[in-house]
């Protein structure tokens, strides 16, 4: 029997012919919204307790396991006596829900949003009426109150909001602004304080001829905002009753396409526009005046997006003007100047990290130094860039770790709070640089992806809406759900291609190269020269700690993916900062076996970073080979977590096959050689 569940409203279940199933109590259904909370992930049993109860019964545990027993035969009702359950399972410490994705109401309205976000204006309008029909009334309607769902309430509920107004857009996109003017009104009286509503409002009355209503709108929206929040209405609104009040041609699309001129010779003229500006700049602003250095500090976040040397100049002026500013003694100018370069980050091992360590250093000294009072939002850009900076590729002591991933929360808290969007997707890629605490953290990494392409697209953030759709070509690889993942990749690199922004096409190549992989079907030549033409794209890019040990690493975990033989010509390959990881495997198949032995008693853990899982697996598959039963445990419990992910594709760039094989292979040494033992 095929279910489907719904948490778009109380918490429901349908069995394939819609009808209702029978789910019991409140705490029956309870246990099922917190499962599909968790979106596949174990919940253990005792926290299951904790969540249905204040005050926990003595006999909790069993109460809960009476649940699931009768959720089981509610959603499994023609299972046969003491077989598994194969839709809510038991596994280690507790249960999960093992439902598809779209069999679940709140991923479907996620995946129609996410696709509506790319999609031209036909398609989203289509797929936006789809995703906002799934809503029957509060999301988890009935635990409104509890803890465990108060943070996925607010998600979801953020995102329902994005999406109306995302409707109306593509309403008005297609000319049909009669249709978007109702549900557009009664969106803004349950949601006073969004300007975009209210934007989008105006706009749709004016183009149906109620220029007077349309006014009214904004004069109204100004009103609530200036009477009950003591603000302004921002440059959108204020811009579009100028218009209107001239009657702007842009502001119908039939009249502004007819009065469009082509514009004369862009190149030539955005290259007189820049000659002429900054001389201008130059002859106006003092050369030892503070908003240089400002001035400076966005150009270099523009100029750090163009790669190559652009990327690699634009990190060293970046601590000189960093430096600079703390020379000057003024803590305020200095976190501006550390702030404006939120330089989105997608890869988890830093370029530079003695510039790095320059950068974080002075980013902790302009926190200690900045007034306690009223600068909320530079204090939030310092965490943010504290989050993003200190991201994997080493080993850091576990208080550095737990320092970063502070501030990173910190960041969100603020930027949330205060309602910035920018400071907002700074903060979400700190968050994201903070997600590897261990393994099998691809579903919250998706998560943060998907929020960023939303909050980016409907804020004209496009650098951020690029790392969101990157973010998730990652999650999405590790996941196996490579079609939506395809889907994200083709949005980053159209997004690339209007925003000149040159780097995205290194990662985009390097994904492709992974999905040939990843493929059975690819033959292992074509495999590995995808690899190899993936490896040209990083020749002057800028980016060494990507490139460094990437091509040999991609080829030994293809050939590991694949169960086939390591060549020995692997060995003299330049491995870079994963050299500790590969050589046990290395040595193992083709070196002495005491060295190989050695090696592997004294490898570290691997990062916690992107590559995490991939270089276990190797880890695992030594320890295999050399029948080393304590790193396969450590192997064991750190890929564990992953059981149900593609290892290394949650990188984006390589795949050493599913974790679960891995897992497989190593369970089955470890009980043979539990039975020697006995």
């Amino acid at each position: 029997m095929q279910v489907m569940f719904g948490v778009l409203g109380p918490v429901t279940a349908w069995d394939e012919r819609g009808r209702s199933v029978a789910l019991k109590g409140p705490r029956h259904r309870a246990v099922l919204a917190r499962l599909v909370l968790a979106k596949g992930r174990v919940v253990p049993v005792a926290r299951l307790v904790d969540d249905l109860w204040a005050d926990p019964p003595t006999d909790g545990v069993g109460a809960v396991r009476t649940f699931v027993a009768a959720l089981r035969r509610a959603l499994e009702p023609e299972r046969p006596p003491r077989t598994p359950a194969r839709l809510l399972v038991t596994e280690g410490p507790g249960y999960a829900l093992r439902a598809h994705p779209g069999a679940v109401d709140a991923r479907r309205f996620e995946s129609l949003v996410e696709t509506a976000a790319i999609a031209p204006a036909p398609r989203a309008a289509t797929d936006l009426d789809e995703a906002l029909a799934l809503w029957r009334g509060p999301a988890y309607a009935e635990y409104a109150d509890e803890s465990w769902v108060r943070a996925e309430r607010g998600r979801l509920l953020e995102l329902r909001l994005h999406a109306v107004e995302a409707q109306a857009e593509a309403r008005l996109a297609l000319g049909r602004a009669d249709r978007a003017v109702p549900d557009l009104d009664a969106h803004v009286s349950e949601h006073p304080w969004r300007e975009d509503a209210w934007r989008l409002l105006a706009l749709a009355l004016y183009r149906t001829g109620r220029q007077g209503d349309a006014l009214a709108v904004l004069r109204r929206a100004r009103g609530l905002l200036v009477s009950q929040l003591g603000v302004d209405p921002g440059p959108a609104l204020r811009g579009l009753e100028q218009d209107m009040l001239r009657q702007a041609p842009h502001l119908d699309p039939a009249r502004s396409a007819s009065a469009t001129a082509p514009a004369r010779g862009p190149q030539d003229a955005a290259g007189q526009v820049w000659a002429r500006a900054a001389a201008a700049y130059d002859r106006s602003v003092p050369a030892d005046a503070r908003a240089r250095l400002e001035s400076t500090a966005g150009l270099l976040r523009s100029l750090a997006v163009t790669g190559g040397s652009g990327l690699e100049e634009a990190r060293r002026h970046r601590v000189a003007a960093v430096e600079a500013a703390e020379a000057l003694g003024d803590p305020e100018l200095t976190a501006r100047i550390i702030g404006r370069y939120d330089v989105p980050a997608v890869w988890t091992r830093v370029d530079d990290p003695e510039q790095t360590a320059r950068i974080l250093a002075a980013t902790e000294r302009t926190l200690r130094r900045l007034p306690a009072e009223g600068h909320d939002a530079a204090r939030a850009a310092l965490l943010a860039t504290i989050g993003v900076e200190s991201r994997g590729g080493g080993t850091p002591a576990a208080t550095a770790r737990a320092r970063a991933r502070e501030a990173a929360a910190e960041a969100e808290r603020i930027a949330r709070h205060l309602d910035d969007p920018a400071l907002l997707a700074h903060a979400l890629n700190s968050q994201y640089m903070q997600a590897f605490a261990r393994t099998g953290l691809a579903p919250r990494r998706a998560t943060t992806g998907a929020e960023l392409v939303a909050l980016a697209t409907r804020h004209d953030l496009p650098s951020y809406e690029i790392l969101g759709h990157l973010v998730r070509v990652q999650a999405l690889g590790a996941l196996g759900e490579f079609t939506a993942a395809d889907t994200h990749a083709g949005a980053a690199d159209r997004l690339a291609e209007r925003h000149e922004v040159p780097l995205v096409g290194v990662f985009t190549r390097w994904y492709r190269a992974l999905r040939g992989a990843a493929d059975p079907e690819t033959p292992l030549e074509a495999a590995e020269q995808g690899f190899r033409e993936a490896a040209k794209a990083l020749d002057g890019a800028g980016m060494p700690g990507l490139e460094q040990g990437l091509l040999p690493l991609a080829l030994l975990c293809l050939r590991v993916a694949r169960a086939l033989p390591v060549p020995d010509a692997l060995l003299g390959e330049d491995w870079g900062p994963y050299e500790p990881w590969a050589r046990p495997l290395l040595l193992s198949t083709a070196g002495p076996r005491a060295e190989a032995m050695r090696s592997l008693a004294e490898v570290p853990d691997p990062p916690q970073d992107l590559l995490a899982e991939a270089l276990w697996c190797l880890l695992g598959r030594a320890a295999l080979s050399l029948d080393e039963p304590h790193i396969m445990r450590r192997a064991r419990q750190h890929l564990a977590p992953a059981s149900a992910e593609i290892a290394g594709a949650g990188s984006g760039v390589l795949t050493a096959g599913p974790v679960a094989g891995h897992l497989a292979a190593l369970d089955e040494a470890l009980n043979s050689l539990g039975e020697k033992e006995s």
